[in-house]
């Protein structure tokens, strides 16, 4: 009977001790251990979007590319190495994936507090915040407490993170998959409200797309020609690319969408009423936008003794 006991309360011990370890995400995590480590971020992140507006976007990319690809984990700032393949050279990051200088800045101020303490996948979670406040969104309470991956995949990259070219079922389908349901998804579009996008990625929407504002597809095809100038950048929002609000959405119902996927959640769909509603609505997008966000920072994070602390963001320890 003795044994019985015992067996019982070691079973409750681990049991509830792998529920910690899945849920020990605070926002008061580093409140001892690295208390300044709010300020530091904000003011890293300010003066770097300060320098250059458009990097508040693409530390939001960063995040989201992250969190997508075995959860956030940090895996997309691992430099590729002689024996290892991250995922900065997959199709969507290649070229595009930007920001990396300033969460290498973020953390060398962070190592220099609090040495060996606080996690590279959740500095880039309070970054991604600090820039979408910095230009004008809403701001969202960050849980924290994530450790950082010591592998990443390429492949799952390429295969897992939504393409500029998606139909609105891929869409839905690769957000379900993550957890993320499809008023999150229509949210966290919103993203869109801030940054460029380079000709490669609309150049078929502009030039075979039905549902566009004629008078838009001029626009863009001016610096977007049918071949070559693949880089040539186009802002996402046309109204304000570098102030966040509800203009993405607007833009929508106008058939001003730059990318496919942007107007597939405007055209004559299930998430046509819902952008509506955001396009009307600051409020409610920032409100959804806001939660949408931690929903996705909570995306399979390595807790407790999984992964580790990396001393300098590229690299393993």
């Amino acid at each position: 009977m003795a044994s019985f006991k015992t067996f019982l309360v070691t079973l409750v011990i681990v049991s509830s001790l792998a529920s910690f370890s899945n849920s020990q995400l605070s926002p008061n995590f580093y409140g001892r251990t690295c208390p300044n480590l709010p300020l530091i971020v904000r003011n890293a992140v300010r003066q770097a979007v300060s320098r250059e507006l458009r990097i508040g976007a693409s530390i939001l990319r960063l995040f989201f590319h992250d969190c997508f690809v075995n959860g956030c984990d940090a895996s997309i700032l691992l430099d590729d190495t002689a024996t290892f393949t991250g995922e900065q050279n997959a199709f969507p990051n290649r070229n595009s994936a930007r920001g990396f200088d300033v969460i290498d800045t973020i953390k060398t101020r962070v190592e220099a507090a609090c040495n060996a303490t606080v996690s590279c996948a959740d500095i880039l979670a309070l970054a991604a915040r600090e820039g979408v406040v910095f230009l004008g969104g809403p701001s969202w309470t960050v849980p924290l407490g994530r450790r950082d991956g010591r592998t990443a995949s390429q492949s799952d990259a390429n295969s897992q993170i939504p393409s500029p070219f998606s139909s609105l079922a891929t869409l839905t389908s690769m957000f379900g998959a993550k957890g993320l349901n499809a008023r999150d998804m229509t949210a966290l579009s919103g993203a869109h409200t801030i940054g460029q996008a380079q000709c490669f990625t609309f150049r078929s929407r502009i030039y075979n797309d039905t549902n566009i504002d004629l008078k838009f597809a001029t626009t863009r095809k001016a610096t977007c020609p049918v071949t070559g100038g693949n880089s040539n950048l186009a802002p996402l929002d046309i109204q304000t690319p570098n102030r966040f609000g509800n203009n993405y959405y607007q833009n929508l119902v106008a058939k001003r969408g730059l990318l496919h996927s942007d107007q597939e959640l405007f055209n004559n769909g299930p998430q046509d009423a819902l952008v509506r509603t955001y396009s009307n609505n600051n409020v409610a997008f920032y409100n959804d936008f806001a939660a949408a966000m931690v929903k996705m920072g909570n995306i399979s994070p390595l807790t407790g003794i999984n992964g580790e602390i990396r001393r300098n963001c590229r690299v393993i320890n």
